[in-house]
């Protein structure tokens, strides 16, 4: 029953829609633009801050000129030990030199080993702080002539350097 009412009521709205599109077109009169007096203003919109720019100046930008600060912030990315430096090398006045930089407070080993990777020497076993650090170690009467390497351990991150002594 509920499909019957459905399709008549279809079929009426169908032929209403045909008679009034007939009517519309067989009148064949001109158009006019609008038959409206009154018109609705229309509300008058704030600023548009794209348009007119923005409520506050920017200083003017001059291509030839830059400048900047940098600032210095380690990330969580950054290497902690670098900056590592051996001197002199060949060693021949029995004195070393080390110097290294660390982005952060960190405990810091410095060992000396032989060819094979026997530790021969603890030169340095202690918490460091942040920045450039010089250490200087006599090896007089305790290192032979020969090939050595330097292994300093900051944290987790460790370098390997090699030395001669002569």
């Amino acid at each position: 029953m509920r499909r019957f009412f459905t399709n008549r009521f279809s079929c009426n709205i169908l032929i209403a829609a045909a008679i009034c599109m007939n009517f519309g077109f067989a009148y064949g009169g001109s158009f006019r633009k609008d038959t409206i007096y009154m018109h609705m203003k229309k509300a008058k919109s704030k600023n548009s801050y794209l348009k007119n720019g923005l409520p506050f100046s920017l200083p003017p930008l001059k291509p030839g000129l830059t400048s900047y600060v940098k600032i210095n912030i380690p990330k969580a990315d950054d290497k902690l030990l670098t900056d590592v430096e051996i001197f002199p090398n060949p060693v021949t006045d029995n004195q070393l030199n080390l110097k290294y930089s660390l982005s952060r407070n960190s405990n810091v080993t410095i060992k000396i080993m032989d060819i094979l990777g026997n530790d021969i020497l603890t030169v340095l076993q202690q918490r460091v702080d942040l920045g450039e650090q010089k250490v200087s170690y006599s090896i007089s009467n305790k290192l032979t002539r020969g090939f050595y390497f330097v292994r300093i351990v900051a944290g987790p991150e460790s370098v390997i350097k090699r030395i001669s002594v002569l």
